[in-house]
């Protein structure tokens, strides 16, 4: 098998996992997005929302997501 499906076939499993995780438990993570550190200004008729430590956070979450993955390979 070559390297390009496997790493197809791996992204799908993780879309697959995430979207299972989402569905089921959508509801308990709604502290995601509300993390101290995320910029959030809101007026009357404007809004603002800069989610920087989420972004952080996802992004130390993926690396270390793809290190295994390159590691499996």
């Amino acid at each position: 098998m070559s390297t390009l499906n496997r790493i197809l076939i791996l992204s799908g499993v993780i879309l697959i996992l995430a979207g299972l995780i989402l569905h089921f438990a959508g509801n308990k993570l709604n502290w995601i997005g509300h993390l101290p550190g995320d910029i959030r200004i809101e007026k009357e008729t404007f809004r603002f929302y800069f989610p920087v430590t989420t972004m952080i956070l996802l992004s130390i979450i993926l690396t270390g997501i793809l290190w295994i993955i390159r590691k499996l390979l």
